[in-house]
């Protein structure tokens, strides 16, 4: 695949984050739990216990400097579950592997399915949308693409390791659009470590509970 294919046919990214973050995101950039770990300096057991092994729950790290962060839950991820479909990584490696990236939707239906999961609909959360072209020109180089949905493991998951992370040129988008369509081609776009300069690149910050539009945080002027 080429970027050029890439931004054809996703011209859109989403993220979803805690509502209420966009001002720490816009100033700090879009971090992984790993760069978030490391700003607020985040060390020892507390350190392994958020990194390296299932997050249930959200949990609140503090910092003198910068003040307060939440840091999603992992309901999705049953490790019951992870242990049969993982090869050649054990759950804390795989743990530690998410943790280490920030993650993307390609399509708005897969926003929505987790808008409207049991374990998410009864809050709002902070649906960032982004221009797929000025990532991609930005940070192509540490893009990569996946093919299921690495973060759950319900539903029968499919079998998951380190390659299941292909680069924008390796990845086989053509032979998956015939079998899946373009909706199902990619599951995931990934960015390693943190999106520092995300501001450049929003077209829109926006609260939403389930289908419902709560708050426009930012749109951008056109």
């Amino acid at each position: 695949m080429t970027t050029d294919e890439l931004v054809n046919n996703f011209p859109r990214l989403y993220h979803m984050a805690e509502a209420g973050t966009w001002e720490s995101i816009r100033k700090h950039g879009l971090l992984s739990t790993t760069a978030l770990l490391d700003l607020f300096e985040v060390n020892g057991q507390h350190r392994k216990q958020i990194e390296s092994a299932h997050r249930p729950e959200c949990v609140t790290i503090t910092h003198p400097v910068y003040g307060k962060a939440v840091i999603r839950d992992q309901k999705p991820m049953r490790e019951s579950t992870l242990l049969k479909c993982l090869r050649g990584l054990t759950p804390s490696e795989w743990y530690e592997l998410l943790n280490r990236r920030t993650f993307f939707w390609l399509h708005v239906d897969r926003l929505t399915t987790l808008l409207n999961a049991k374990a998410y609909r009864s809050r709002a959360h902070c649906v960032i949308t982004v221009e797929t072209k000025t990532l991609l020109l930005r940070h192509a180089n540490r893009v990569t693409l996946c093919p299921i949905n690495s973060g759950s493991t319900i539903y029968n998951p499919p079998a998951r390791n380190e390659d299941s992370f292909c680069t924008i040129a390796d990845y086989p988008f053509e032979e998956r659009r015939k079998t899946r369509g373009r909706k199902g081609a990619i599951a995931e776009l990934v960015v390693e470590y943190s999106v520092p300069d995300i501001r450049d690149m929003v077209i829109s910050v926006e609260h939403w509970q389930q289908n419902k539009l709560v708050e426009r945080v930012r749109l951008r002027e056109s």
